[in-house]
């Protein structure tokens, strides 16, 4: 996701939280189709990212992509924000080639993921504790 968030830009992962009663994997279903409009199979946990106190705990996923093109749902809470102007959502398509020369945030976070991308992602999820 690019985002103008008040004229910072930058990149970061589709994500939300966990509603009352859905598991994360069902979250990761539902915040993809509201952010992105996309439907993906067979998600394996791959991070399990410690963001402190504000983010809480962030769950992200190596997915099957299924289908759908980057769009936020018209009644999703992004397009309503987006709509006002000044924090900005653009779902888009990255080259993973990219990636490395991209602000995303946390650049922790880039890191992990780009030397699981190149050297495959360990049977047991990774745990990352981002700083304060």
């Amino acid at each position: 996701m690019h985002r103008n968030k008040y004229g910072r830009q930058y990149y970061a992962l589709v994500g939300g939280g966990v509603d009352e009663g859905e598991t994360p994997e069902q979250a990761l279903h539902r915040e993809l189709q509201e952010e992105v409009s996309m439907t993906i199979a067979n998600p394996r946990l791959v991070i399990i990212e410690d963001a402190g106190e504000y983010f809480g705990t962030q769950y992200i996923y190596l997915c099957e992509y299924i289908g759908g093109e980057p769009k936020l749902a018209a009644d999703s809470e992004e397009a309503a924000a987006h709509a006002l102007g000044q924090n900005l959502y653009d779902p888009m398509w990255l080259p993973l080639k990219d990636l490395p020369n991209v602000e995303f945030l946390p650049p922790e976070l880039r890191d992990v993921i780009l030397k699981g991308l190149e050297n495959g992602f360990p049977d047991t999820p990774i745990e990352l504790k981002i700083p304060a």
